[in-house]
């Protein structure tokens, strides 16, 4: 049986584009047990109140909560447990400096499937203010008001 190819997406993290300024992104690997993956295969995964965690030279996710799986026995995952993410040494040494500057944490934006293995992208994030919000607010309404003027002009 071949491998498949390319990428599906499992579920995305919209509040940390509402809520961080997203300023370096990653892609990880994650380690899963049976029931999860299967739980993952049926979009499963609530992202909204996660986030990573650099302790002994690891990044952990901690905060995902992955349900648990219908069809599972006895050996049933834990739904809220940590999970490790797998990167580069590097990664993980320029993630840790990055996360002991002031105001900067990491969160996780998206879970896809890549060449049939889960894979999460994490960001490397700075809170909004509520005026930096409204900022943003405001830009996305002048951009669609200029694009519904433009729609009406081409008619």
């Amino acid at each position: 049986m071949a491998k498949p190819t390319g990428t599906k997406p499992i579920a995305e993290n919209r509040r940390a584009r509402h809520d961080y300024e997203l300023l370096e992104r990653f892609e990880a690997g994650i380690v899963l047990t049976g029931t999860e993956v299967k739980s993952l295969r049926a979009g499963q995964v609530q992202l909204a109140q996660a986030y990573g965690e650099v302790r002994g030279g690891e990044v952990w996710l901690v905060g995902a909560s992955i349900a648990e799986y219908s069809q599972g026995n006895v050996a049933n995952h834990e739904p809220d447990r940590d999970r490790k993410l797998l990167l580069h040494g590097r990664e993980i040494d320029e993630l840790h400096g990055q996360v002991r500057e002031k105001g900067h944490t990491i969160v996780p934006t998206r879970i896809y499937f890549k060449n049939g293995r889960i894979k999460i992208e994490i960001a490397v994030a700075r809170g909004k203010v509520l005026i930096d919000k409204r900022r943003d607010i405001a830009k996305r309404d002048a951009t669609r008001q200029i694009e519904r003027e433009l729609k009406s002009r081409r008619r």
